[in-house]
């Protein structure tokens, strides 16, 4: 029983902390799209190299 305690006093911050933090960024990035991303970068639709193992985007 005592090792059911300690695993619940060193576990539940960390699912706290997860909670928290998930629903702060659900909240804050809700309206970000790819679409809007590509915007702000400039994207404009050209081809371009995307990684080293990557392709060329059309």
């Amino acid at each position: 029983m005592k090792a059911l305690v300690v695993l619940a006093v060193y576990v539940t911050p960390f699912l706290i902390i997860g909670f928290v933090v998930k629903r702060f960024l659900a909240k804050r990035i809700e309206d970000v799209d790819i679409s809007n991303v590509r915007e702000q970068a400039g994207a404009k639709d050209r081809p371009r190299w995307v990684s080293f193992f990557g392709r060329i985007r059309d």
